[in-house]
């Protein structure tokens, strides 16, 4: 199978302030050296806990972050330090949405303006055939046309998740990074939220880094699943070894911590100490 993107030792070391006295420097290991493929088509899914550096491996990959080391090759070139022009051909390619749907969308833009503005800064269509595309992708999202005119504020949360897929999808991407995409809905909005992104990408032929909290999450939509933590990349396994056989005690922390609808079939929890 064909890797679009490359992940080589990657590292991002965020510096602390120490004492007055101190003669060290203090960084704290976000990312500690982690390496893994994406292959062409497939949702890897990525999970972990709060501060364990999925959210940060997944802005490195866009280019949000510069690495503190490693290498982020992406068809064959390295993407970890682009600059300028090359940064902007980038994000033609790579494309993120993010966890926030209320913070993540300009509330002095109409839906249509913020799904129109990456179209026209990148030039993807030609003048007049932009506001034909904005209403195309609000339809492939889920949303009519008559939302074009509306503000952020007239929308829920899953709706305003839909602009952003929307507007990440404005430039034809071929690799997608969705950060924690539906932590912030409700349970049932969250379903119609990862079939949509699932129809998407047979019908775009997407690639998917799908980042997440649990594994609960990641079981419907990866074909193969990472776990961190505290900065290192502990496992990678297609994803039905890892949710029949999982190897790290942390995964098997994780896998039952899933809650079961019949308490009888309860399994019993694991704890990691440390």
């Amino acid at each position: 199978m064909e890797a679009l993107l490359q992940v080589k030792n990657l590292k991002q070391y965020f510096p602390v302030e120490s004492g007055f006295f101190s003669k060290k420097n203090s960084y704290v290991k976000a990312v500690d050296d982690i390496s893994f493929d994406i292959y062409k088509g497939e949702t890897l899914g990525l999970v972990g806990e709060s501060g364990c550096g999925k959210s940060t491996t997944g802005k490195m990959l866009v280019n949000l972050l510069k690495p503190t080391s490693g290498e982020v090759i992406f068809q064959g070139k390295d993407i970890s330090n682009l600059k300028g022009t090359q940064r902007r051909s980038l994000s033609k390619e790579i494309q993120i949405i993010f966890q926030d749907p209320y913070a993540s969308l300009n509330p002095r833009m109409t839906i249509g303006d913020i799904i129109a503005e990456p179209i026209r800064i990148n030039n993807i269509y030609p003048k007049e055939e932009i506001e034909k595309n904005v209403l195309r992708l609000l339809d492939c999202v889920g949303l009519a046309s008559y939302h074009r005119n509306r503000f952020p504020h007239e929308f829920s949360g899953g709706q305003r998740q839909r602009v952003g897929i929307a507007r990440a999808l404005a430039v034809n991407p071929s690799l997608i990074v969705c950060d924690e995409p539906v932590s912030a809905l409700d349970v049932s909005i969250q379903a119609q939220v990862l079939n949509l992104l699932k129809d998407l990408q047979k019908e775009f032929n997407l690639t998917y880094l799908f980042i997440a909290h649990g594994l609960n999450v990641v079981k419907h939509i990866s074909n193969r699943v990472g776990v961190m933590y505290l900065g290192k990349l502990l496992e990678l396994s297609d994803d039905k070894n890892l949710y029949s056989d999982p190897k790290h005690p942390y995964t098997q922390a994780l896998l039952s911590a899933i809650p079961v609808p019949d308490p009888k079939n309860k399994k019993e929890q694991n704890y990691i100490k440390g």
